[in-house]
């Protein structure tokens, strides 16, 4: 007789299984790319955006806290895209592409810094590599 305790373990295993499967097969659909960009810091404020401070170009609500970036139109036609997850040498953690900068500015990225003007000014301006995640081509 299958006790209630044991589907229950056996439903976990099959979902665990699947979720690994799926982990697998969208690891392989992907593959990190590293180009070299200049990188500035921005803010929430009028001053430096316009008079919605904290919706993107994409129209996402920016969050103070949480890690976004701007990028120059050209590199949405490399593969960062809305939503694309970006490491930014220098900073820890991964960032998502959540605005795109005016089309004046070329092989450039902002990184998003809430209200915090201090953060942002100590950045500057400097050359980085950004690592993203791409689609494989398919060849």
């Amino acid at each position: 007789m299958i006790t209630t305790a044991n589907r229950r373990y056996f439903i976990l295993i099959l979902i665990s299984l699947s979720l690994l499967n799926c982990k697998d097969e969208a690891s392989n659909e992907f593959e990190w790319k590293t180009i070299n960009v200049t990188a500035t810091a921005y803010n929430s404020l009028v001053s430096q955006t316009d008079s919605d401070p904290f919706i993107a170009a994409f129209g996402d609500s920016l969050k103070p806290g949480l890690k976004y970036i701007a990028v120059s139109r050209d590199l949405l036609k490399l593969g960062l895209q809305h939503n694309t997850l970006v490491k930014v040498e220098g900073l820890e953690g991964t960032y998502l592409v959540k605005d795109k900068m005016h089309s004046r500015w070329k092989n450039k990225i902002d990184i998003y810094m809430g209200t915090d003007v201090k953060a942002a000014k100590k950045w500057g301006k400097r050359k980085v590599n950004i690592s993203y995640r791409d689609l494989k081509s398919k060849n």
